[in-house]
C-alpha cells in the first residue's frame, strides 16, 4: 500500500477514495500557488489570480493536514 499524499485533518469524514481524489486536486492548487507566486512576481497586476489561489489553499488548509 502506498503511503497517502495528504492527511485529513482530524474530524473530517471523507470515503478513502473521494479523499484520495481530493489529495491529488490539493496537490495540484499547492502546485498552481507556487507557480503563481513565481509568475506573479513577474506580472503588473496579478491581485485576481492570487486571490483566486489564496482561497483554492485556504479551502485546502481546512481539510487537510499537511
Amino acid at each position: 500500500m502506498t503511503e497517502k499524499l495528504w492527511k485529513l485533518k482530524e474530524g473530517i469524514k471523507l470515503d478513502d477514495d473521494i479523499a484520495e481524489e481530493v489529495a491529488k486536486i490539493a496537490c495540484g492548487l499547492k502546485s498552481l500557488a507556487i507557480y503563481t507566486a513565481l509568475a506573479c512576481e513577474n506580472e503588473d497586476d496579478p491581485k485576481e489570480l492570487q486571490e483566486v489561489v489564496d482561497a483554492g489553499v485556504e479551502a485546502m488548509n481546512k481539510l487537510f493536514d499537511h
